[in-house]
């Protein structure tokens, strides 16, 4: 059995139309920070093709642009974790978005939990993430910035 999901595929659908365009502070434990974006385009009432980039240093994209698509279900179910090593608690989070409400998803035991910040006025992929390295440490990746363009 899983742990309820943040948000259905429904309100999913509702906070990522067109045009929403996230850009993500990427941590690795063992590496340089980078920043990423992902923009929603295409979105239907069966799914959305979500555009993926890096930025380079001068905030230009760097590289190609991987576009994916993805049913609004397939979305929903990147959330569904085990029930008996799930916990969820809500938690105030200070992130570059302000002070955002979030409820805090602890998944695993021990070391190897991962830890998932989902924030209601922010539908669908966590504000912040963090999981352990499988080089030692923890990788990090915030939501720097959340808009429709």
């Amino acid at each position: 059995m899983n742990a309820p999901t943040p948000f259905t595929a429904g309100e999913i659908r509702a906070g990522c139309p067109d045009g929403r365009t996230i850009t993500l502070l990427v941590e690795p434990a063992g590496g340089e920070p980078f920043r990423r974006v992902n923009r929603y385009r295409d979105g239907d009432a069966d799914g959305v093709t979500v555009d993926r980039w890096t930025l380079g240093p001068d905030g230009a994209p760097a590289g190609e642009v991987e576009a994916t698509r993805s049913t609004w279900l397939e979305l929903q179910a990147h959330a569904s974790f085990p029930e008996e090593v799930t916990t969820v608690t809500r938690e105030t989070v200070t992130l570059p978005l302000g002070e955002v409400e979030t409820l805090r998803y602890r998944v695993g035991t021990g070391a190897d939990a991962a830890t998932f910040w989902f924030a209601p006025a922010h539908p669908g992929m966590p504000v912040r993430y963090e999981s352990p390295s499988a080089t030692g440490g923890v990788d990090r990746t915030t939501v720097e910035s959340d808009r429709m363009s």
